[in-house]
């Protein structure tokens, strides 16, 4: 009656020696580590690593190990005194023009277990340590930004179409109105506008003598750019923090306009909130030759020109044409101008970029571009022309720019030119910091009470249940671990919710065996035999438990889809340890129970 058949047993066996195997990582703990990657198309190879190695060595740093693969070196420590010691030393050796030095915590699983994949749970910033922002994303930004790209874009469009138009600026109340000469340049501008810009509904505004119209961008478009402006800005999160080295960072939308953004093992709030709230970028315009400086500062602009500071002198008077922008920018990397010996940045621009600005250059040799650089702080823009040059050639794909101050400069401008502008203006709204030493109290806080719910339970199940009660706590163990195991092998985040979960699952787990062993004793005091009471505590029971564990299941997914940051975590190890929960105690207590007393006659049940 209470047999398995031989399959059965080899996949529990089976199932249980796998999840020990995945589980196993956690307990080797982290190395202190270095991380090395390389800028630009610098080489990462057995030289490189060898040379890093001879560097501490000669330091008098021990060093654990090192390895490297295609994109990076890890050099491992035996603890945080010689890391920090060897940061500086790798740095020297590096050069921190070609390659990128960071602090990194590298889990210390054995080379064997790391091939079979082992890798242990990601720690969340409430057990690591680290620094957590909130950012706020200006969608209201966003429009304004489209306003001026459609402006500049009917200005070019009215101009290759020879219409004449008196003005083309911002309305009064938003959007884009544009000023005709006539009422047949306002017809012609119409058609021009129905037929090129079709996401602008154009209406005529109040005064018809003005041969006037307002252009107003359409809701929907409106609104699918600022989703697209925050999905742009989470791309370039992600890469301005790839870029700085930091490991296993978390980067996600909250809301309809908001970014979380956790930064584990990083201490300096300073240097991550001028890493994440810069957005610079470059624009090329040409010199305006014509006109009056000293009148422009007395507040006489020309049409067509603006006025700007040289970083290094006086106001100069430009062109409100932008030749090209830092959106057209794939690559840039810092380095020294060979003739003057100054700091640069080698700037390569994608295929569109260079068609045009190959164009426009060409159209202009002999007369005189600016690269103007442009700076958010605290949520104003900030421009100031650091170059001035005399076009003598036609410009393509590469090309240089100087006139920095100094060689970090150049870095900085380089790191953040490649890793791109933000699409809109952001400001943190809460930033929180976690030290090292309160996310290990986390963890020992965390673990302490882990293991006091699992031995409280242990002890009432074991003199409770008696035997039952000892087989319920072999699968509670197996339970545990098998919960490790998935957490490791999908690589989840492990937080102090999470681990409230671990907790709630390990009581879900002997609720199971609760009923199943309440539905024995039930049998038995019915006068049947131990074997069938063994068989219809099982039978019975499962309906009870499968509705249940259902039920918490759909509030954990719920929780999980509904939730951010800490829920989704809570939600995560809940739900998984539903699933372990319900394998271990219904098919594994099943499978030990059917071992040791199927085929017996036994006459009492210790339950």
């Amino acid at each position: 009656m209470n047999q398995y058949p031989l399959w059965r047993y080899l996949l529990v066996l089976m199932v249980l020696l796998i999840g020990a195997l995945y589980a196993l990582p956690n307990l080797y703990g982290q190395d202190p580590a270095l991380q090395v990657s390389p800028r630009r198309s610098a080489p990462v190879n057995d030289a490189v690593e060898q040379s890093v190695t001879e560097a501490l060595s000669k330091a008098h740093i021990a060093v654990k190990a090192s390895e490297h693969t295609e994109n990076r070196i890890l050099i491992r420590f035996p603890n945080e005194a010689a890391r920090s010691a060897g940061l500086p030393v790798v740095t020297a050796a590096l050069g921190a023009k070609d390659y990128l030095v960071a602090l990194n915590l590298a889990p210390a699983t054995p080379a064997w277990l790391r091939q079979l994949g082992g890798k242990p749970m990601y720690m969340g910033l409430d057990l690591r340590g680290g620094v957590h922002f909130l950012m706020q994303v200006d969608t209201s930004a966003v429009q304004k930004q489209l306003e001026d790209r459609f402006i500049s874009e009917l200005r070019s469009a009215l101009r290759d179409d020879k219409i004449r138009a008196r003005t083309v600026s911002r309305g009064p109340q938003g959007g884009v109105q544009v000023t005709f000469l006539n009422a047949e340049a306002k017809t012609q501008g119409r058609d021009v506008i129905s037929r090129d810009f079709t996401d602008l509904v154009a209406s005529d505004t109040g005064a018809t003598e003005d041969f006037a119209l307002l252009m107003q961008p359409k809701p929907q478009f409106v609104s699918e750019t600022r989703k697209t402006a925050i999905r742009q800005n989470l791309t370039t999160l992600r890469n301005r923090i790839n870029e700085f080295g930091v490991a296993e960072p978390i980067i996600q939308q909250q809301g309809d306009s908001r970014i979380v953004v956790q930064l584990p093992g990083v201490e300096d709030t300073a240097e991550a909130k001028k890493l994440l709230g810069a957005t610079a970028t470059l624009e090329f315009r040409m010199v305006d030759r014509e006109g009056d400086v000293q009148a422009a500062k007395a507040g006489h602009v020309p049409a067509g020109a603006k006025l700007y500071q040289r970083r290094n002198g006086g106001p100069i008077l430009l062109e409100k044409r932008v030749l090209l922008t830092g959106d057209s920018i794939i690559d840039a990397a810092s380095g020294v101008e060979q003739q003057s010996g100054s700091a640069a940045v080698f700037i390569t621009l994608d295929g569109k970029g260079a068609r045009r600005f190959s164009r426009v250059t060409r159209q202009e040799i002999g007369k005189p571009m600016a690269v103007v650089f442009v700076e958010q702080q605290q949520g104003k823009p900030v421009e100031e022309v650091i170059n001035v040059a005399t076009i003598r050639d036609e410009l393509s794909k590469r090309f240089q720019i100087t006139g920095l101050d100094s060689p970090d400069e150049a870095r900085t401008l380089a790191l953040l030119l490649r890793a791109g502008a933000l699409a809109a203006p952001m400001e943190i709204i809460e930033e929180r910091t976690v030290g090292p030493s309160l996310g290990q109290d986390n963890i020992d806080r965390g673990l302490r009470s882990c293991v006091v719910g699992y031995f409280a339970v242990v002890i009432f199940m074991l003199l409770y249940y008696k035997a039952f009660g000892l087989i319920a706590n072999l699968a509670l163990a197996a339970n545990v671990v098998l919960l490790i195991a998935l957490l490791s092998m999908l690589q989840a985040t492990l937080t102090l919710p999470g681990i409230a979960g671990i907790l709630l699952t390990v009581g879900m787990a002997v609720d199971a065996n609760v009923l199943i062993n309440e539905r024995i004793r039930e049998e038995l005091r019915l006068g049947k035999s131990p074997q069938a009471a063994i068989y219809a505590g099982y039978e019975r029971a499962l309906g009870t438990i499968l509705d249940s564990n259902v039920t918490t299941l759909i509030a954990s997914l719920v929780l999980f889809a509904f939730g951010t940051g800490p829920v989704k975590g809570f939600a995560v190890s809940l739900t998984l340890g539903i699933g372990t929960s319900m394998f271990t105690a219904i098919m594994g207590t099943r499978a030990v129970v059917n071992l040791v007393f199927g085929k017996r006659r036994v006459q009492t049940l210790w339950v």
